[in-house]
């Protein structure tokens, strides 16, 4: 269970990078498209052609479709890029696999731009674009680890399970796949459907370091932060400090009373060294509830889908899941809001 925070912090960093590269080639293509409207794309084609068109290959480059000129309001240019994305990529090409700066960086680019469409739209074009895999056994497997690696990935800036989901559902039942892929996503399928944001999260036991044992259940409080962490880390204490100091937190602290109780923060040591974790205790913020999994329930039971530590949840009075896996912005983003 324990990372090292040097590597995660170099990973995110990378990612990151990706992510700023794909923000500006979207906005650089609404508006080379929007000036360019009394140019014809020789690949147009009308509402009534086939989505499936023919794939114009042109080697060592990645090319963007051309976008109707009559298409004129950003949000439907924007549609369709994400439906015509990859017109013009030669699936059949497996080489392609092997070229992270064509391939790896186009796709980067393409689900960034998924934001920015509604959700329906953004589930068709990655159904779409799965299927236009098919044509080669070696780049479905490709696109199913680069989907793995950017919706997935504990320190992908893109992680996104609602747009994972429908990838998996088909991952799990394709022929173009081993069985140890199958496997491998069918666990990650098994993980991310549970706990997901609205959903009741799942109770579990906790142990405090007097022995007594509770239900995570059964906490009283509006807000419940629960982060599965390992005092060793030295990514969860950043983490702990960074919450510790933060204004929004402490402003929802403060109105924790005798009779009500604004916000808790539960962390939950997931590892068998139950001595190592309580000589951290003296270390950890007075005013949190510190526990441990007895027995490795959690763990073993898969209940939650903890990929890295520290992992947060925030959780209402009713411990519906308000954020999965999130991160400390969310969490401040979402005490910050006007009542």
């Amino acid at each position: 269970m324990k990372i090292l925070y040097f590597y995660g912090r170099q990973l995110k960093w990378i990612m990151d990078q990706y992510f700023l590269k794909s923000f500006f080639v979207f906005m650089a293509v609404l508006l080379i498209y929007s000036c360019s409207s009394s140019k014809k794309a020789q690949s147009d084609v009308s509402e009534e052609d086939s989505p499936i068109r023919t794939q114009i290959i042109v080697p060592d480059t990645f090319v963007l479709p051309d976008i109707p000129s009559e298409l004129t309001n950003a949000d439907a240019r924007a549609v369709y890029l994400v439906m015509h994305y990859w017109d013009r990529f030669d699936f059949a090409d497996e080489k392609l696999t092997h070229r992270p700066e064509i391939t790896e960086q186009a796709f980067v680019d393409y689900i960034n731009i998924l934001s920015y469409v509604p959700l329906d739209k953004a589930k068709e074009s990655l159904s779409y674009t799965l299927q236009k895999a098919e044509a080669s056994n070696a780049m479905y497997a490709y696109f199913g680890s680069l989907f793995d690696k950017y919706f997935y990935g504990a320190n992908s800036p893109f992680r996104n399970e609602e747009f994972y989901i429908p990838i998996l559902q088909e991952l799990v039942k394709s022929d173009f796949l081993s069985d140890t892929d199958k496997s491998k996503y069918r666990f990650q399928l098994d993980m991310t459907v549970k706990n997901r944001v609205g959903q009741t999260a799942n109770d579990f036991s906790y142990t405090l370091a007097s022995g007594q044992t509770q239900k995570m259940s059964s906490i009283r409080s509006e807000y419940l932060i629960l982060m599965f962490s390992n005092p060793d880390c030295p990514t969860c204490m950043a983490v702990i400090n960074a919450l510790t100091k933060s204004p929004a937190l402490n402003n929802a602290f403060s109105m924790n009373s005798p009779t009500r109780t604004m916000l808790t923060i539960l962390t939950v040591y997931p590892d068998a060294d139950i001595d190592e974790w309580k000589s951290h205790l003296p270390q950890l913020p007075a005013n949190w509830l510190h526990a441990y999994d007895k027995g490795m329930t959690i763990t073993k039971q898969k209940l939650y889908d903890v990929k890295a530590i520290p992992t947060l949840y925030l959780l209402d009075k009713d411990k519906k899941v308000i954020l999965k896996d999130t991160s400390i912005e969310a969490i401040e983003a979402f005490f910050e809001r006007p009542n």
